[in-house]
């Protein structure tokens, strides 16, 4: 059996977000390309790549933290998410002095986590077998 067929559906799911942002983004990223011109639709590509990558990165940190059980889990955690955060708000800085007239595309692209989070939880309900009543 491999690790994808054992592990909780909870863990299959963040496993196969990363990849579904970079996909979806792709695809927008073409329409973008487009509908506007190919520097904008390379910046909105980089956008959810680096969403993806954020994703990815604070999965695997959380989850060793977690794991390692250690009494300074929390405060490693905070200082992790501080530093997750000025990487993306250095990105978003670097967008903005390189590409002034791109920083909407780029948020855009950065922003489809929301969008696969929200097809996650869609699928998520339904899914469900039961509903309370």
């Amino acid at each position: 059996m491999t690790s994808e067929m054992t592990a909780a559906p909870e863990e299959r799911i963040l496993r196969r977000v990363p990849l579904e942002i970079l996909v979806i983004a792709a695809v927008l990223a073409a329409g973008a390309a487009l509908l506007f011109d190919l520097p904008t639709g390379l910046v909105f590509l980089a956008g959810g790549a680096l969403a993806a990558l954020s994703f990815a990165w604070l999965r695997r940190s959380v989850s060793r933290l977690l794991a390692s059980g250690r009494k300074g889990a929390l405060r490693s955690g905070i200082a992790l998410y501080a530093l997750r955060l000025a990487l993306i708000c250095a990105a978003f800085f670097l967008i903005i002095l390189v590409y002034p007239k791109k920083i909407l595309a780029f948020g855009a692209g950065f922003s489809v986590v929301v969008l696969v989070s929200l097809i996650e939880g869609i699928r998520a309900l339904l899914l469900l077998r039961t509903w309370k009543v």
